[in-house]
């Protein structure tokens, strides 16, 4: 990714300040006295406006002010594994059948309890991502409040739409992973105090509003890589309404055709070559991903879960941390095929998992690569930071989605379309030519079942999976095992309650408006 994230200043610095969270900056910072500092004094251009702007997206992405290490955001956690889409991925990918991890002393210790489906409140990863959750909810309040009053301007209109967007993303991730979140907007005026808890209906409903009224705002689709548009706000209501059963007990399968027969009409096309998708130059190289977390080797380092998958994987070069379970290979009719990216017994891994801590136990996957769709080394490889982006929303995750909506009963879809769109990701023209496509199926194929079997096979290491399975009922009890579920090789049934990570001890300590998910 070549894309900076336009350019954060010192403006980070006065909102954090202004938050009382601690120095919030990136790699150019130059410091304003916070004492003389005033948003008046900051915000005098529109070049400005987005500058600030940066910070935000750069928050779901980065962690501190000096490059990877040092200056971190967010106090009181670790600065590498607390990044925000790094966290995100432990607790969608490792409590499940996708992602199995090496080292059982990382995160204070605390890491097998993810892929055990035994954490604790007092866990590192999950106090992270809350953390990282409300740090964003504070930067985005700031500048909305900056920004209000200026949005004669057409450009700061967008800017702050994109803010309340992404403030939104973040209260989404609050709803899919804890149920109930302390809830603060740019009404709540920086200071000690408690904010109150909102239940998990409370914030749905607060987040369905929120993108509603900012679609319009946005920028239209693919204005600017990186940048939330129309089919991005469309696409995270579509997620909302798919996974509505889950989380307020009302389906709205027909809510989330709507939206995405608005993303898919958006202009998005599906990338020729399935394996591009995750190389360097991901970010030119297709106009299949809708919105995005961008790193540059060299202007946007982090520890991220992309340079973890990177240089992390197994049977690959690096350092073992990474592999996969059978229960994943297995759903791979031929391993021939263009999405199954593993390292196998060639590269010294067994598919079978002895041991979590094992390192060659288990397939290695290299899905994500840092060298360009022309097998070119990316330029900035020798940092060590990967110049590949991490898709957070795709064109075939919204055809995936648009074919599950159907089948469950939603109207403004049919049958008909929906196996074209799932047809069209199993036959993509760069795979067919090079004859390792998957192929189309038929219409008797296209089940439920199916569907998510090829949200595996398809959107693998993504983050998805852990929602995914929960929305099928297959993640809690016992209806659905893969190996090392529950702490057991074989697999074993895992509490009702685990469909939602606990409120962090340390929040509930420090917040008397903050109660415990039940069970914990």
């Amino acid at each position: 990714m070549k894309t900076n994230y336009i350019k954060i200043s010192s403006l980070s610095v006065f909102i954090s300040m202004t938050l009382l969270m601690g120095c919030v900056g990136d790699l150019d910072v130059k410091p304003n006295d916070p004492f003389l500092t005033t948003s008046d004094k900051v915000y005098t251009t529109t070049e400005s406006y987005k500058q600030g702007l940066a910070k935000l997206y750069a928050a779901f992405a980065l962690t501190g002010q000096k490059g990877p290490a040092g200056a971190q955001d967010v106090a009181g956690v670790d600065e590498g594994f607390s990044c925000f889409v790094r966290s995100l991925w432990y607790m969608q990918e490792l409590p499940t059948d996708e992602a199995v991890w090496t080292y059982p002393n990382d995160a204070n210790g605390t890491i097998f309890n993810l892929h055990y489906n035994n954490w604790l409140p007092s866990d590192g990863i999950p106090t992270a991502l809350f953390a990282r959750i409300m740090n964003v909810a504070a930067l985005s309040n700031e500048f909305i409040r900056a920004t209000s009053g200026k949005t004669g301007d057409t450009e700061i209109k967008k800017f702050q739409a994109e803010a309340r967007f992404l403030r939104a993303l973040a209260y989404y991730f609050g709803i899919d992973l804890y149920g109930k979140m302390p809830f603060v907007t740019e009404a709540d005026l920086p200071g000690a105090f408690f904010p109150p808890q909102k239940t998990r209906a409370e914030l749905y409903a607060y987040v369905e509003s929120e993108l509603k009224a900012i679609k319009a705002d946005l920028g239209a689709p693919r204005f600017e890589y990186g940048r939330a548009d129309k089919a991005a706000c469309a696409m995270l209501l579509a997620k909302l309404y798919l996974n509505s059963e889950v989380y307020i007990n009302q389906p709205k399968y027909t809510e989330a055709i709507t939206q995405l027969n608005e993303v898919i009409a958006a202009g998005y096309t599906l990338a020729p070559k399935y394996a591009n998708l995750f190389r360097s130059d991901n970010n030119t190289n297709n106009t299949e991903i809708i919105f995005s977390q961008n790193f540059d080797g060299a202007k946007s380092q982090a520890y991220s879960i992309v340079q973890v998958m990177i240089n992390g994987n197994a049977g690959n070069g690096g350092w073992s941390g990474l592999r996969t379970t059978s229960a994943l290979v297995d759903k791979f009719p031929a391993l021939t095929e263009s999405r199954a990216i593993f390292a196998k017994e060639d590269k010294g891994q067994s598919k079978a998992i002895g041991a979590v801590n094992k390192s060659t136990d288990g397939y290695g996957i290299y899905k994500f690569r840092n060298i360009s769709s022309t097998d070119v080394v990316a330029p900035n490889d020798a940092t060590g930071f990967p110049d590949t982006d991490f898709p957070m929303f795709r064109l075939a995750d919204a055809y995936l989605m648009y074919a599950e909506a159907v089948l469950r009963g939603g109207t403004g879809g049919d049958v008909t379309t929906a196996l074209g769109y799932v047809n069209a990701i199993r036959t993509r023209s760069g795979d067919v030519t090079a004859g390792n496509a998957p192929g189309a199926i038929v219409a008797n194929q296209l089940t439920l079942d199916f569907i998510l079997d090829e949200r595996a096979r398809e959107l693998y290491w993504e983050a998805h999976r852990r929602t995914d399975l929960i929305r099928f009922g297959k993640f809690t009890g016992s209806t659905y095992l893969w190996p090392w579920k529950g702490g057991v090789a074989a697999g074993a049934s895992i509490e009702a309650k685990r469909v939602l990570f606990p409120i962090p001890a340390a929040d509930l300590g420090s917040n008397p408006n903050l109660k415990q998910n039940d069970g914990y």
